[in-house]
């Protein structure tokens, strides 16, 4: 248990150019540390990025920044990239497209 730690979303705070998404990362025998991650706001407005997924996005990416770098990543703030937010979207699935559609007998 001694290697656990809780990421714990803080909030966001909405710039000119980009959303901030704050984290308090606690470990066992550490002391608190704070991490931000960005989304540009280009992305949600080109609809490359959801406003309600976008702390599960900064999420698994700071997640797999503590995973990689043994809990002690060499820097506390981290862009979200395009690749980022598509490869999200991918993991998701696409939503059936909803609309009418005529009845088709086989």
């Amino acid at each position: 248990m001694r290697d656990q730690i809780i990421v714990q979303y803080v909030g966001f705070a909405s710039k000119a150019l980009v959303r901030e998404y704050t984290f308090a990362v606690r470990g066992a025998e550490t002391v608190p540390r704070e991490y931000t991650l960005t989304i540009t706001n280009e992305a949600f407005q080109a609809h490359r990025a959801r406003y309600q997924d976008a702390p599960q996005i900064c999420s698994l990416r700071l997640r797999r920044e503590l995973a990689t770098n043994a809990n002690q990543p060499p820097a506390s703030e981290f862009c979200i990239t395009d690749a980022e937010l598509a490869d999200y979207r991918g993991a998701r699935g696409q939503k059936a497209l909803r609309g009418f559609a005529k009845h088709r007998e086989d």
